[in-house]
């Protein structure tokens, strides 16, 4: 077969009838109009067990070139017929073994069909149990860096301190702001509809701030900032793993737990207890609105039977669960973008699994810590 293009596509048997050789000529360019390796698909039938490239008389070639050697190399496999590229200009042999020696991308999920509800949760299970082991060792890895830290030996910058407490503290007062008042309100409007049978519409400040200030608070501080910075950890570390940066710190001696995650840690360590207290004060806020609007209650009696109601133990059962949360969402956040695979769709993933481990691992938090402070009677 020859063409008068700009390429040329010479295919003639061998001295053996069981080689074949594709002989190339002229210049081979993806700008012209090259041939598919379908059109030598009835050539390489029975009885060709060879085929062996020559590449003497060409001239000028570039990706084009490569992608018809992959494509018939390819259908050669299929068919179990033997490749011999020696004959191809050096550089496109060095590229072709290139490509080779890296492992096709399997996207994960897209191959798989439908699974029945039994085989999800065996294979969760097994997730689970292998995913155990890693979490540990994380665990113990960001564990040695805070006695590092301690003991002052702990690398990382100041500035990215700073930066981190700037992008979980202020930055999430909007969304903490809005959430909290609406939180506020429905709880304020739940207990007023009850306490309204006995006539006791002042309790409405005791329900609400205790409420908020020991359980909710830190609940829906956690949720909204499991969601917004947790997600945002994991694709922030997981792009950095795709990018082979993490590798580079490696490579460097510097400890990316140190450097990267223990930054991170701190900042929400420090402002989500902060941001807790402010959701209490916003949900207070809102039981007070209904108060007054729904019940005639005045501020002041309002006021006072807040006052009363709280105490500095409330506060510090508040602001604990406050700080395990935000220790707990940048850990989680952390540790799925540590384990990021090298693909743009495996960070999507990692955010994803990031947000729903923060809130598993936060609602098991909270059962235990509420158990915990009703038998020690705080």
């Amino acid at each position: 077969m020859r063409s008068e293009a700009a390429w040329q596509l010479d295919l003639r048997p061998a001295d053996d009838p069981e080689t074949l050789i594709i002989a190339l000529a002229r210049r081979w360019r993806i700008d012209q109009d090259l041939p598919a390796a379908d059109t030598l698909n009835d050539r390489l039938d029975v009885p060709v067990r060879h085929v062996r490239f020559d590449a003497s008389a060409l001239t000028d070639w570039d990706s084009g070139l490569l992608t018809f050697v992959s494509g018939i190399s390819k259908r050669c496999a299929d068919r179990g017929i033997a490749v011999d590229s020696s004959g191809l200009p050096p550089g496109a042999q060095r590229l072709l073994a290139m490509a080779a020696a890296v492992p096709e991308q399997k996207l994960a999920g897209r191959d798989k069909g439908p699974q029945g509800p039994f085989a999800q949760v065996g294979t969760a299970t097994l997730e689970f149990f292998r995913g155990a082991p890693q979490m540990l060792g994380f665990l113990g890895e960001v564990t040695l860096s805070l006695l590092r830290l301690v003991s002052g030996r702990a690398r990382f910058r100041a500035r990215d301190l700073w930066l981190e407490i700037e992008e979980v503290g202020p930055r999430a007062l909007p969304i903490v702001s809005v959430i909290s008042f609406l939180v506020g309100l429905i709880l304020a409007y739940l207990g007023a509809d009850q306490l309204r049978l006995v006539g006791a519409q002042i309790f409405i400040a005791d329900l609400v701030a205790i409420g908020m200030v020991r359980e909710i608070a830190a609940l829906m501080t956690g949720v909204i900032i499991a969601g917004r910075t947790g997600a945002a950890f994991a694709a922030q570390l997981g792009t950095m793993q795709v990018n082979e940066e993490i590798d580079a710190y490696q490579t460097l001696g510097i400890s990316a737990i140190d450097f990267l995650v223990l930054p991170r840690m701190l900042a929400l360590m420090l402002m989500v207890p902060l941001l807790t207290l402010y959701s209490a004060f916003i949900g207070m806020l809102a039981g007070l609105l209904v108060s007054l609007t729904i019940f005639d209650t005045g501020v002041f009696e309002y006021y006072t039977e807040t006052l009363r109601a709280l105490t500095f133990q409330q506060f510090g059962v508040g602001l604990s669960k406050g700080m395990v949360y935000g220790a707990i969402i940048a850990f989680a956040g952390c540790l799925r973008g540590m384990q990021c695979g090298r693909s743009a769709e495996a960070v999507g993933h990692a955010a994803t699994s990031a947000v729903v481990t923060a809130m598993l691992l936060i609602t098991i938090a909270a059962s235990i810590m509420t158990i915990v402070y009703y038998q020690l009677g705080i």
